[in-house]
């Protein structure tokens, strides 16, 4: 007998089983994407020693020195809090884990023009979510295409096993892993919309493009998310939050995993 979904139809949670993602319209609204956008725009003239450190003197050889990502803002901002806890993402959350979702982990890519891309990675080899998986909530702030930095997923690699990583190039990549997809399987584009919230699984081989644009931000709010009858994380996303705000604190999976301490388990976005 199928369960009682919250938000998804059938057909979204079979796609999402088969593709290891799935794009859903209409969580946030005109009004909650305002929000957001006066937070981070706020925060982006500050800074948070460990989470958000800009320079922001002067002149930069690399846009991504002046806006780098934000980590963790639900650490020490409400708003961010909030939307991490925003509840038709949790509902949508529900139906595809088929339990409650804890969030682990929030971030703020800002994405200036010029600024070099995120080579192929999965994200449960760094949140160590077990037993399950991570699932990640990547919401739009800005229409995400092909020439701003947009998203880039390989389908049906969300039950692809979790890889240790190659070298990425730096020219084009901020981060230092590369996932190389399977022998058949290409990164395609996912193209969204402002408010668009994709949602993808801990092993889905996913990356971002350059900003090739000369004068548009591709800002996206970012949320990880662990199923409930998860007893261990790794320890970079602890304590994790249910949905009403109270802390739930997983046992710490060790730095490392199968692939060796050699490898930085902070999350590389």
């Amino acid at each position: 007998m199928s369960r009682q979904l919250k938000t998804l139809t059938e057909e979204q949670l079979a796609r999402f089983d088969v593709e290891g993602y799935l794009i859903v319209k209409g969580l946030f609204t005109e009004e909650d994407l305002q929000s957001i956008e006066q937070t981070f725009e706020e925060i982006s003239h500050t800074t948070v020693p460990g989470l958000f450190e800009p320079e922001l003197s002067g002149a930069v050889d690399d846009p991504l020195k002046r806006y780098p990502r934000v980590m963790h803002p639900h650490r020490f901002n409400e708003t961010a809090k909030k939307y991490m806890l925003h509840k038709p993402v949790l509902n949508v959350l529900a139906d595809l884990y088929g339990e409650e979702a804890l969030a682990a982990q929030s971030m703020f890519y800002f994405k200036p023009p010029g600024s070099r891309g995120q080579a192929l990675h999965q994200d449960n080899f760094y949140l160590q979510v077990e037993p399950g998986n991570c699932i990640a909530a990547w919401t739009a702030v800005d229409t995400a295409t092909e020439e701003n930095g947009g998203l880039l997923v390989v389908p049906k690699t969300g039950d692809y096993a979790l890889s240790c990583p190659d070298t990425a190039d730096s020219n084009e990549s901020f981060t230092t892993h590369y996932v190389k997809p399977p022998k058949n399987e290409k990164a395609i584009p996912a193209l969204m919309d402002k408010g668009d919230v994709l949602f993808f699984n801990g092993n889905l081989i996913h990356g971002s493009y350059r900003n090739k644009t000369k004068d548009q931000f591709r800002r996206a709010f970012i949320c990880h998310y662990a199923n409930s009858s998860a007893t261990h994380i790794n320890n970079h996303y602890r304590p994790l939050f249910r949905a009403a705000g109270s802390e739930v604190d997983l046992e710490a999976n060790p730095d490392g995993g199968p692939c060796g301490l050699e490898f930085d388990m902070a999350y590389p976005h």
